[in-house]
């Protein structure tokens, strides 16, 4: 089998848009489980892990039959793979959905489906386990439509996000939506210099700012940019593509625990052998650094997110390229632009992964094919799969900011027998909730730094924990 021919990859990208292990020094990669089409088939979005442990992730098609090659659903996976279908779109509360889910505090998931719903241009759904899908908003074209990007909760309680086609332009929109389904268009792309078609999720930095790209025009040149929006709707473009930095930004930011921004670019670059995209960092006033050039032989197209590791490095996806030839690879990026390839797809165990991946609080690395493996759909119904590279399990913070009397719920792998929580050395009064799951409240004194839960072992969080005035 052979890289996506252009037309499909084309449908794929714009009509919305066995346990295999290979053991290297120090990393394992395995394979959890292959889809098979009933219960969900082309996953496009990073995995989320959830209060349960557990990781929840969505596929573009398979599952219920209402759609020809199904609408889509929002699955359970364990950490040794058993999948569990969550939930399958029937169209007429949603299909297509791409993005991958947030959870909020209350332990409800939400999120968006590229297509379906009243008007056939996409939703806002709530999702819980137990009582299924709320469909909160049916998109408009003439107000945005199609949402690939998924959902950030923002500090104030919302959620936002983007449309990748609508307004006056055909552009797409900036949302803002309340968790009770309360709409509103924040800001409409106008193509030049804004930018056109965003299809990531977005990211609040500690300034209160979203920050998110969107992947086309720009400038004449037609690269893409990146841009900042307040929760008050003040719109502003702050770097522009110009090829040589990279073109094409499928994939979003993520934000270094150095202060400066990373991404990729689908496209541009320098390298000697074609512009295969790029691996770039960005400052939060906007220039642009490259760090990599993709050379196809390491790499091709990455349109996902990265992220940061516990050990300061970053871990990212590239959708083709690699050895086998073109199922694409997993590859790990220092913020000085040091590149190693950690694995090259072969279909068998997975191919064209285009989610990002998913750092899990036990240490190891998560994410999902968009195709191959044993199912029966025409190139695999994708995978899901694990990659351990040595490092030790962490605990997570939801959020990972707040004032004195803030909840914050910890995540973590074994945190049954917690004897103490501290934020930044001030202790904190705790209820353990299950082995996964600590419930806890900013105290009286702290201050900004790494959240800490004594057990057998120490675990500290990956993030230091930001208290605000």
């Amino acid at each position: 089998m052979s890289k996506l021919n252009f037309c499909m990859r084309a449908c794929a990208l714009f009509l919305l848009w066995a346990t295999t292990t290979v053991t290297l020094p120090a990393q394992t990669f395995k394979s959890l489980h292959d889809l098979k089409g009933t219960d969900g088939a082309y996953p496009w979005a990073t995995l989320l892990q959830a209060n349960d442990g557990n990781f929840y992730g969505t596929t573009q098609n398979g599952g219920n039959a209402a759609c020809t090659t199904g609408c889509g659903t929002i699955f359970k996976v364990t950490p040794n793979g058993k999948l569990t279908t969550s939930f399958s779109f029937d169209g007429t509360n949603g299909s297509q959905p791409i993005a991958g889910l947030v959870q909020a505090a209350n332990g409800d998931f939400y999120g968006v489906t590229g297509s379906g719903g009243v008007n056939d241009s996409g939703t806002v759904f709530k999702f819980t386990p137990n009582g299924g899908v709320t469909t909160l908003y049916s998109f408009y074209p003439s107000t945005g439509w199609a949402p690939w990007g998924g959902l950030v909760l923002a500090s104030d309680g919302n959620f936002y996000g983007t449309t990748s086609k609508g307004s006056e332009l055909g552009c797409g929109t900036i949302f803002k939506i309340t968790p009770k389904g309360e709409y509103r268009t924040m800001h409409q792309f106008n193509g030049v210099p804004d930018g056109c078609s965003p299809l990531a999720s977005m990211i609040q930095a500690p300034n209160g700012k979203l920050y998110g790209t969107a992947s086309a025009l720009g400038t004449a040149n037609n690269y893409g940019t990146v841009f900042t929006i307040t929760l008050k709707e003040e719109f502003t473009v702050i770097h522009q593509f110009n090829n040589t930095d990279g073109a094409y930004p499928y994939g979003g930011l993520i934000l270094g625990t150095d202060g400066n921004f990373y991404g990729q670019t689908d496209l541009g670059g320098a390298s000697a052998y074609g512009a295969f995209g790029t691996v770039y960092k960005m400052t939060p006033s906007g220039k642009v650094t490259r760090l990599h050039s993709f050379e196809q032989t390491d790499g091709d197209n990455p349109i996902s997110n990265l992220v940061e590791g516990t050990d300061g490095n970053f871990y990212g996806t590239a959708s083709y390229g690699g050895t086998h030839p073109n199922f694409g690879t997993i590859f790990k990026i220092t913020s000085t632009g040091t590149f190693t390839t950690l694995h090259n797809f072969d279909s068998t165990a997975g191919s064209y992964p285009y989610a990002g991946l998913i750092q899990a609080t036990n240490g190891e690395f998560y994410g999902a094919t968009f195709a191959g493996g044993s199912g029966t759909c025409e190139f695999g119904c994708g995978t899901v799969f694990s990659l351990s590279v040595g490092l030790g399990p962490f605990v997570e913070t939801l959020p990972n900011s707040g004032t004195v009397g803030t909840a914050v719920r910890i995540l973590g792998t074994d945190l049954t027998g917690a004897t103490s929580v501290t934020f930044n050395g001030t202790a904190a009064e705790f209820k353990v909730i299950s082995k996964s799951e600590i419930e806890t409240s900013v105290p009286s004194g702290a201050t900004t730094g790494t959240v800490e839960v004594q057990t057998e072992n120490t675990l500290n969080s990956n993030v230091a924990f930001r208290v605000t005035n």
